[in-house]
This record gives structure tokens, sequence and C-alpha cells, in this order.
């Protein structure tokens, strides 16, 4: 009759809907989960999480003092280290540093004069200036991120102003300090960029002037003729600071002159 039921049917279909709507309750509650697990950035604690999140490791990364400072592949680019530098190539040597000639180089050995040492060298290229400087430095850290924070601190006590900015070397110094009396107007500034690079155990620091402080194609000229210095550190044990000894070239390339200090 019609309205007979076999009962083992009717549990047989009840039983294969319950199982299918579990699989399906079950499929929808690991979605759920695995959305619950992904933060978005519409949740506002989420978005909070991550703004105050994000600038501490920034911060972490970027305040180490001792941490070393150069371009990425400054072992091919430059500045070279003595070890990394072509032996055949014509550099006028002059003690801590070896400067390869180019046309137009001009050539300046500032000299201290109390003891009559040299203290560093000016180069005269393409409008600008650029003085220079080699230190001793630890093998596994570097000077140059706590020595940028004391220039910035000496030039605001003489009355000037610093502005860091990164620039092909890495971290760099925009400065403009004050004319002193008898060097020009009262009241007037120079600019000049202070950039410097971390080597193995020794520092090259530079200071550029003139077009290469404000023109981008001077500065090119400039940025080149620094990454072309060679640095020799020597074997002999220096502290961390101490200035390479520099001295007078044996083969002058150019004009060469001495200049007080």
């Amino acid at each position: 009759m019609s309205d007979n039921v076999n009962p083992d049917t009717r549990s047989s279909t009840d039983t294969k809907a319950d199982t299918k709507a579990a699989k399906k309750a079950e499929k929808a509650e690991k979605k759920a989960r695995k959305n619950a697990a992904v933060p978005t950035v519409t949740d506002e604690s989420t978005a909070t999480d991550l703004a105050e999140t994000a600038p501490a490791e920034v911060d972490e990364q970027t305040e180490d003092p001792t941490a070393k400072s150069a371009p990425e592949n400054r072992d091919i680019d430059g500045p070279l280290d003595e070890a990394e530098a072509n032996p055949v190539r014509p550099y006028v040597d002059l003690g801590g540093v070896k400067i390869l000639p180019r046309e137009g180089l001009h050539l300046r050995l500032e000299i201290e004069e109390g003891s009559k040492r040299v203290v560093a060298i000016g180069l005269d290229y393409a409008g600008s200036t650029l003085q220079v400087q080699p230190f001793a430095a630890p093998r596994s850290s570097g000077l140059w991120n706590e020595i940028r924070t004391q220039i910035a601190d000496q030039i605001a006590k003489q009355g000037g102003s610093t502005t860091p900015r990164e620039g092909p070397f890495g971290p760099e110094l925009v400065a403009e300090i004050p004319v002193a009396a008898g060097q020009g107007p009262s009241g007037t500034t120079r600019l000049a960029r202070f950039i410097g690079v971390d080597g193995p155990r020794w520092f090259l620091r530079g200071v550029i002037a003139g077009e290469g402080a404000i023109n981008p194609k001077a500065a090119a000229a400039i940025e080149d003729l620094f990454r072309s210095i060679v640095v020799v550190r020597g074997s002999s044990p220096m502290p961390p600071r101490d200035l390479i000894p520099l001295r007078m070239p044996a083969t002058p390339a150019g004009s060469t002159e001495p200049t007080g200090a």
C-alpha cells in the first residue's frame, strides 16, 4: 500500500542526509577557522598592531652604532682595500690611501702646523673639492654610524645644521656650515656633504664641497673619484679612530701642493 514505508529504506536515507550535513558543517567550520587565522587590514586592532610593531623593528636595525656601513658591492666598486685593488694600475701612493690619476685632478696635502704631518688629502676635481681621511677601525664593527652623530653635534655647536639622507655610499649628512670670519660675508653658510665607508679594519671619511654638494652631474663625478680610492691599512696594530699615516707622494700626479691645516 502506498502509505506503507519500509523502515530500513527510510533509515538509510536519513543517515546519508545526516552525514552529508555533518560534512558540510565541518567544511564551513574549517573555512571559518582559516579566515580567522589571517587578519585583514580592515580589522582596527590588527592595523594598530602592525603600525606599532613595524617601526620598532626598523629602529632596532638602524640604531646600532657599531654596525658597518658600506655599499653592497664595495669590494668590487670601491672604495677598495689594498688587497682588493688591481696592483698594476698606476696609483699615486700617499701612504694610507692611493689615488688613481685622472685628467683635471689637482691634489693637495693638508699639513698640521705643529707636527708637520699630513692629516688629510684634498682633491679638486670637476668644480668640486673632496677631502679624504683614512682611519683605523675594528675588524668586526664600523665607525660611521657613531661618527655621523658626532659630526652633526659638532656642526650644531658651530651654529650650523645637518640633514641626514641616503646617498650612493649609504647614510650621509648634508650640512650647512657657517663661514668663518674673514672667509666670506658675515652670516653666510656653505654647503658640504659628509660621506663615509667602513671597510676591513679601516674607515674612510670624505667631505664634498663645491658643485658636488649641489649639482647632480658634478656629484656623480666626485663620487666616482671617491669610489676609486684605495685604502692601505697595513698590518701594524692601531687603536680605532687613529689616522692611518699619510705622506707625500713619491711620484707626483698632475699638480700637488701642501697646505696648512
